[in-house]
């Protein structure tokens, strides 16, 4: 095997890493609420029903922002029916999921999660532009937002929440390009809505921070366009626009689903230069960012079969995908992607956060546990703060039906504020080991902290509930750091994290 090469140098950066890109989601769909992250009388409850062993873990995670209620919930919700008495809240239909929403857990409920994960979780609020509009989303602002003297703030109040929720980040909608949204619309048609609610939303408070619904994927027929003519309206008024993606392995070519990344990175991209020639077209000086808001490894494929099954439960098993080390593999290179990006990609949501295609899993009246893809994040999060530095790799590469030709080696690397180094890096080679050397370059490093890496004999190993710990990150030895180089051997199919000091 070649030897995988790059060079880091502390003049040559990508940019700043934005807190946010750490993100997750929290939908009303499936087991994500309820017996997930909420669950009154299980044995570790708390007094408000969140289940305490799902908190530590999600501090664990390391997870920021986490965006609320949906995804595809967001677009049948009346924010109403989750504020209050939580007894005297009305059971509707989720059309999106086929499923009963009881509204036990509300926004109420969410900002007291999102309190109790720690300081650093901050919210992420959906608004309803599928089957609602302008005055609805309003008056959500209003009754979350306003400190007091008007009926929906003095509202909510009186539901015992005294002190606004403070929430500063919010979504136009979700998905409104998607003919499975309820209240599907076309890019002009949701672009002047967009635009309409961003303009009211800002006469509330000019500071709001807005994302714009992008396209649901790459792949979508009206993607690019689709961008264009929803920024075309919406350009002055909104800070960021959307981006979703999802990954699994299809008929088992293997190789190309070990190569997603690269079709994120394409897609990330794209999206820039669509935001850019709109920006052009317009002479403006404000540059869009991005919000990739929903990201995982999802294996979609099984899901229209399992909710047109649906006759209308609470809180039924949807969407629990069991994640093996190669699917721990690819969703630790789709970290390095959006690391790879963070110039631009300043706000990302891991969809999502328990049990739902989730990192964290839990069984009603039953223990919590950790998914292979849990430790990749938990990395990242707290070792991927600071500059990162511009990577271009010299690797060994291979060939893929679904991306085209693909390196063997993915990385990136982030310069912490105290001088620290830390490499992300991902083997693809399913057989064979790679060695790697990095030159540093006027970086003063001396020492290798340490080198830890997700990898397994077994590909498809799996962490479950009957073996939680089967999967987890093991110490590497011999990666060495002398004569400003490391030189270092990236096991097959493998997730790396390299501390420098």
């Amino acid at each position: 095997m070649h030897t995988a090469r790059f060079t880091l140098d502390p003049a040559f950066t990508v940019g700043e890493v934005d807190p946010r890109l750490f993100g997750s989601f929290v939908e009303h769909l499936g087991r994500c609420v309820y017996t997930g992250i909420h669950e009154p009388g299980h044995p570790a409850a708390d007094e408000a029903g969140l289940r305490t062993d799902v908190l530590a873990l999600v501090r664990e995670l390391g997870v920021t922002t986490i965006r609320y209620p949906g995804g595809n919930f967001v677009s049948g919700y009346k924010w109403e029916d989750s504020v209050g008495p939580a007894d005297e809240r009305p059971r509707r239909l989720d059309l999106a999921w086929r499923s009963t929403e009881t509204n036990r857990f509300g926004l109420s409920e969410y900002i007291a999660f999102l309190k109790k994960i720690g300081p650093q979780a901050e919210p992420m609020m959906a608004v309803n532009l599928g089957t609602r509009g302008v005055a609805e989303a309003l008056e959500l602002q209003e009754y979350a937002n306003h400190p007091s003297g008007t009926a929906l703030s003095d509202l909510r109040a009186s539901h015992g929440d005294k002190d606004p929720f403070g929430i500063r980040l919010w979504c136009l909608g979700n998905e409104m390009d998607g003919p499975w949204q309820t209240g599907h619309k076309t890019a002009q048609e949701y672009g002047r809505l967009a635009a309409e609610t961003a303009r009211a939303m800002r006469q509330i408070d000019p500071g709001v921070q807005l994302v714009a619904c992008g396209s649901s994927g790459q792949g979508m027929e009206t993607f690019a366009e689709w961008e264009a003519t929803v920024l075309a309206e919406t350009y002055d008024l909104v800070d960021y626009i959307s981006l979703h993606a999802y990954y699994e392995e299809h008929d088992g070519d293997r190789d190309s689903f070990l190569a997603s990344a690269v079709d994120m990175e394409s897609f990330i991209e794209n999206v820039v230069a669509t935001c850019d020639h709109i920006g052009a077209r317009l002479k403006s000086k404000k540059r869009i960012n991005l919000s990739f808001d929903e990201w995982n490894v999802w294996y979609m494929s099984r899901t229209e079969a399992e909710v047109s099954a649906l006759d209308w439960p609470e809180a039924p098993r949807l969407l629990e995908d069991v994640y093996s080390v190669t699917d721990a593999v690819v969703f630790g290179s789709l970290l390095i992607a959006l690391l790879r990006h963070a110039d631009r990609v300043t706000v990302a949501c891991l969809a999502q956060l328990v049990n739902v295609i989730a990192p964290i899993m839990t069984e009603p009246c039953g223990p919590a546990w950790r998914q292979t893809t849990f430790f990749p994040f938990a990395a990242a999060s707290e070792y991927g703060r600071g500059q990162v530095l511009d990577v271009r790799v010299d690797s060994p590469t291979y060939d893929t039906k679904r991306h085209g030709t693909a390196d063997l080696l993915h990385a990136t690397a982030v310069c912490a504020e105290d001088g620290t180094v830390t490499v992300f890096a991902v083997n693809r080679s399913q057989s064979e080991a790679l060695p790697l050397e990095v030159a540093l370059s006027s970086l003063g490093l001396t020492s290798v902290v340490e080198h830890s890496v997700l990898a397994d004999a077994d590909p498809e190993a799996r962490n479950t509930r009957t073996e939680p710990e089967r999967v987890t990150p093991h110490p590497v030895t011999g990666t060495a750091l002398a004569d400003g180089a490391l030189t270092a051997t990236l096991e097959p199919l493998s997730w790396n994290v390299i501390r420098l000091a």
